[in-house]
């Protein structure tokens, strides 16, 4: 059975904006990843907005892998100010860190001119059988992140479900 011919999966988004998650702004990323996710091939299950609290986004992240979806997608908070820690409540989540995937996110945002994807923490990894993939919050950021992880999330979650093994 090959992944690729059907739907690559079940995907959920965290938004991590405090004036998001307060219902003070709206969000105009989380569309933008359903949009392009499901383009992708995935069945986005919905969008969550936490505060940038370490605690909020890891029980976000934990609740995604729990409830099985193949990809999870952050959104903000990956920056160097004092507010950005989803990378480390990111990294108290995964099992087994994929340093490649966000090395690239991090150059194909700078040389796209996504600064803030340039300087990104973000993480990329595995956590139990569910890909969690760390993007910066800007809009550029975001298109050039799924343009990138377009090529690669298929194989990695082949890979993680087995499905490559014959």
């Amino acid at each position: 059975m090959e992944r690729s011919a059907q739907r690559l999966g079940r995907a959920l988004v965290v938004i991590v904006d405090d004036r998001v998650a307060h219902g003070e702004h709206d969000d105009s990323t989380g569309p933008l990843v359903t949009e392009l996710l499901e383009e992708a091939g995935f069945i986005v299950d919905g969008t969550v907005a936490v505060e940038g609290e370490i605690v909020d986004i890891r029980a976000a992240l934990n609740t995604a892998v729990i409830g099985g979806v193949d990809l999870v997608v952050t959104v903000g908070g990956t920056g160097v100010s004092p507010r950005d820690v989803t990378p480390d409540a990111t990294q108290g989540v995964l099992d087994r860190p994929i340093s490649g995937i966000a090395e690239a996110l991090r150059a194909s945002g700078l040389a796209a001119g996504a600064v803030d994807a340039g300087i990104s923490r973000g993480l990329v990894g595995i956590s139990g059988s569910t890909l969690v993939v760390n993007l910066a919050g800007s809009r550029s950021a975001v298109r050039d992140g799924m343009a990138t992880l377009s090529a690669l999330v298929p194989y990695v979650i082949e890979q993680i479900s087995g499905l490559d093994e014959s």
